[in-house]
């Protein structure tokens, strides 16, 4: 039996579905299941128990693919080393990061990327949705805020921070906004995820305990460059990452409004971090995006 067979008999009990491991494989359906037909037929018992509502592992499939699991992976970690010593890394690399880390941060170095690895193609999926990484065929993902719960193999790639920024018309139209509380009672542009519309949180830089900011707003967006272009268009005041708003303060086209106190949405304690399928190795093409990743941007940001 073939490697390319059990890895697509791993998929289906991961995937719980023939037509999203065909998705994800880019064949049909019926082809799928008659790999895993051809599979039980050879090892001499059914894998999975179909209906027409579910399919999942029987009792031997369970068993088999259980204990297979781990050897499929050292097959190909043994295929991927031997290559190693060989060729440099190629293949397609299938990735995922927010719309503005994509912006921002991957498409300035991604050039370079391209010309360092030439025989690695990039498949990248820019969503400010949490994509699965099984279910989508991920081999990385970028992700903001806490650290990430799952079985995944996470790394931190950056601490983050956040600043609460206007545009200097915006000042002038509605006057100056002295103290962090004052935000309960102006038009503040919200980024529609929990943790991020309700209350924003702020600490001294040099010290003292942190406290929670009611605000409020007419505007409510899920992504963070509209939200930037909202502040600067002076529709109101904005919670954003550093990354999105450095360039933009140093230029004078937003204000940082309290450049004394540490802001926040639900935690200060974020990152950006770098999550991959859990494994015992890595392949050369994820290594080679995560080490690149981690020189330009691993470090604090400024």
């Amino acid at each position: 039996m073939e490697l390319s067979t059990l890895k697509t008999a791993l998929l289906v009990r991961d995937l719980g579905s023939f037509a999203a491991v065909a998705r994800l494989l880019e064949l049909d359906a019926s082809s799928v299941s008659r790999l895993i037909a051809q599979l039980e037929q050879d090892v001499g018992f059914r894998l999975f128990q179909r209906s027409t509502r579910s399919l999942a592992p029987t009792g031997e499939g369970e068993l088999y693919l259980n204990r297979i699991a781990p050897l499929v992976e050292e097959l190909e970690a043994a295929g991927d080393e031997a290559r190693t010593t060989a060729v440099s890394p190629r293949g397609t690399l299938r990735m995922t990061a927010s719309i503005s880390f994509v912006q921002e941060c991957l498409m300035p170095v991604l050039p370079e990327f391209r010309k360092r690895y030439p025989e690695i193609d990039i498949e990248l999926l820019a969503s400010d949705a949490n994509l699965d990484l099984r279910a989508d065929g991920i081999d990385l993902a970028v992700r903001f805020g806490s650290m990430p719960q799952g079985d995944w193999i996470v790394s931190k790639l950056m601490t983050t921070s956040y600043r609460v920024v206007a545009s200097p018309g915006y000042l002038e139209r509605n006057g100056a906004v002295l103290h962090p509380d004052d935000l309960s009672e102006r038009e503040c542009i919200r980024f529609a995820i929990p943790g991020f519309k309700t209350y924003w949180q702020f600490r001294r830089q040099d010290g003292g305990e942190a406290f929670s900011v009611p605000v409020g707003g007419a505007t409510v967006i899920s992504n963070a460059l509209s939200i930037r272009s909202a502040a600067r268009l002076g529709m109101g005041i904005a919670l954003l990452p550093i990354m999105l708003v450095q360039r933009d303060i140093r230029k004078g086209t937003l204000v940082d409004l309290f450049p004394e106190h540490a802001c926040a949405a639900a935690s200060f304690e974020t990152a950006a971090w770098l999550l991959y399928p859990s494994r015992s190795y890595l392949p050369q093409k994820v290594r080679a995006m995560i080490d690149f990743l981690k020189e330009h941007y691993g470090r604090s940001e400024d």
